[in-house]
């Protein structure tokens, strides 16, 4: 409430963010519950860190491939129906996950929870993008943006710590529960969330003449610089959001309780650098050259746990200033793809750019598990730094490229 006010916001609009945001950190939460627990799942199940890579990226395969068609249908037919119901279904199919502990059962159930992941960033952003007063959209939409980070930064902790009170069975079954709650309350509070589809004209300028729509909008020079963006940054950021409880447990030889801490410092300090970026992006016009910067940071402190081999303590302060870039980068991200976004189209756009995330959750799992079963746990780290750098370049080409095409208009 403090946030709201501050912020100016009516009641309406602050119940609607609230929504929308919780059923976003769930998104979130449940993606990051099985990673914690894989050198556990790897005898449970009698695989190696390569097979439970490979269930993680079947979850991001499902969500990459669906996610595009369902920004177009939230710009067409509407979001808070599919939100509901891909909150819903994601839901019980976590809750699944410990019921049915069985490799078949784990790879078919992330494939039915990535189907239902698909539809949060079109239905978020369509949703918020309809209800919120445009003067504060900035800063909503960081706000947005913590609550994921924010359930990245629960779910390890959450899920250990379920896991050595009961068992990992019982963990994962309550976590889901904890999602179908939020959706039955979605679905109690329906009537006050806008369907995109009832607002693209009303946010249309009148006689506006768009110069791309659909396909040909997607797959446009600026939107693919985004989506380019979205997936190389990802793929840095799997190495230690997805793998590092693990390499660290295997390089040091720690408890997994210990690794899971050192990691959840960088998860929780994300969330931080949001609330912090999302202040400086409604202030700032060169949004990648910020990113860039926070890119840059990150890429440093990756490579100075892999180069200096440094004890746990300064890990930990080494990831906190790289979370802390990470969560500071997200609300100029936004605010990127937001500018290139014509009216009515935002579902779509965020939709395909955010598909970056899934296509980075198919290539990340099976590189850094594959990087773990076969080589030294300390290139997860070099190989982690080395992307970033990369990214930089997307960023900024992202940047440039959207200027251009700006001033062309």
């Amino acid at each position: 409430m403090e946030i709201s006010a501050r912020l100016g916001m009516p009641p309406r609009e602050t119940k609607v963010v609230g929504i929308i945001c919780t059923g976003h950190f769930f998104s979130h939460f449940f993606l990051l519950l099985l990673p914690p627990l894989f050198p556990v799942l790897r005898e449970i199940y009698g695989v190696g860190f390569t097979e439970l890579g490979f269930a993680t990226a079947c979850f991001s395969v499902a969500s990459g491939f669906t996610q595009i068609p369902v920004g177009f249908m939230v710009d067409r037919y509407g979001a808070k129906k599919l939100l509901i119901w891909g909150l819903a279904t994601e839901s019980i199919a976590i809750c699944l996950i410990g019921v049915f502990p069985f490799y078949a059962a784990l790879v078919t159930l992330m494939i039915a929870a990535g189907l239902s992941n698909s539809v949060f960033h079109p239905a978020d952003y369509a949703i918020l993008n309809a209800n919120v007063d445009k003067s504060r959209i900035g800063r909503i939409f960081s706000f947005h943006t913590f609550t994921g980070y924010l359930g990245d930064a629960v779910a390890p902790a959450t899920i250990l710590l379920l896991a050595s009170l009961f068992d990992w069975r019982v963990g994962m079954f309550m976590c889901g529960m904890f999602g179908l709650v939020t959706a039955a309350v979605m679905w109690a509070n329906a009537e006050i969330l806008d369907d995109a589809a009832a607002t693209n004209a009303r946010d249309a300028a009148p006689g506006a003449k768009p110069a791309l729509r659909g396909m040909a909008l997607l797959f446009s020079l600026p939107i693919l610089m985004g989506l380019l963006f979205f997936a190389v940054m990802s793929i840095a950021n799997g190495g230690i959001r997805t793998f590092g409880v693990s390499a660290l447990h295997e390089l040091y030889h720690t408890s997994l309780g210990a690794a899971g801490l050192v990691i959840s410092v960088y998860l929780f300090v994300s969330p931080i650098g949001v609330l912090a970026g999302g202040f400086v992006a409604d202030r700032i016009k060169r949004h990648d050259i910020v990113a860039a910067v926070c890119i840059l940071i990150i890429a440093l402190c990756v490579f100075s746990i892999a180069i200096f081999d440094p004890p746990m303590v300064v890990i930990g302060i080494l990831l906190a200033i790289a979370g802390f870039g990470n969560g500071f980068l997200a609300p100029p991200r936004d605010m990127i793809v937001r500018s290139l976004a014509p009216p009515g189209a935002i579902g779509a756009v965020f939709g395909f750019v955010s598909s970056g995330f899934a296509i980075a959750g198919i290539i990340a799992p099976v590189l850094y598990g594959w990087l773990l079963d076969h080589s030294d746990p300390r290139n997860v780290f070099w190989v982690s730094g080395f992307v970033a750098l990369l990214t930089i370049v997307t960023v900024l080409g992202t940047g440039s490229v959207g200027r251009r095409a700006a001033a062309a208009k």
